[in-house]
């Protein structure tokens, strides 16, 4: 295995349910051939069933999968040049959980606003998260401040395609030193 001082990179795209980070991330990573992991299925059984049941996740809930993710950012470093993980993230402790021990990491925030989102929700088929669970995230999120220097907005009112294609650019400037 490699050391993990080098270049590689880890990309979260983060944001509420329904804001895209799912089908941006699997385009993005099959358009760079990049390591994508869906971090919802680092959820443990228990928070499943809870959000099947409608019931959002507290801080408490959150921990184990954070502290997996966190875990899944360093290994990911370690073996592949760019990655990318889906996480909601939507706290900044949840954001430094997953900074921790982690240097080359940067977070892709795909922003949009409530009404969009829930539409979005509405037609999603086969999903464990409930559309009424949206006012619940909205509350939680905290969306990232100009501390936050290695967040990233992707706005997802543009198209699929443009989402993803500025996702790419924003990545391709982080990987080679630029802004």
């Amino acid at each position: 295995m490699r050391d993990t001082q080098h270049s590689n990179h880890v990309f979260v795209l983060m944001g509420v349910s329904g804001s895209g980070k799912s089908a941006v991330a699997n385009a993005v990573a099959y358009k760079l051939d990049s390591a994508f992991l869906d971090g919802d299925f680092l959820h443990p059984r228990f928070n499943i069933n809870k959000m099947a049941k409608g019931h959002a996740l507290n801080d408490e809930d959150r921990k184990p999968w954070l502290k997996s993710l966190n875990d899944a950012v360093f290994a990911m470093q370690r073996t592949n040049p760019v990655s990318l993980i889906v996480c909601s993230a939507l706290k900044k402790h949840y954001r430094d959980m997953l900074r921790d021990n982690n240097k080359n990491l940067s977070f892709l925030y795909m922003k949009g606003d409530f009404d969009l989102i829930e539409s979005r929700l509405q037609a999603r088929k086969d999903h464990f998260f409930k559309p009424q669970m949206l006012v619940s995230q909205f509350e939680a999120l905290e969306e990232p401040g100009r501390d936050e220097k290695d967040v990233y907005l992707i706005d997802i009112r543009s198209s699929l395609d443009e989402v993803i294609n500025h996702s790419i650019r924003i990545i391709n400037s982080v990987i080679s030193g630029g802004k």
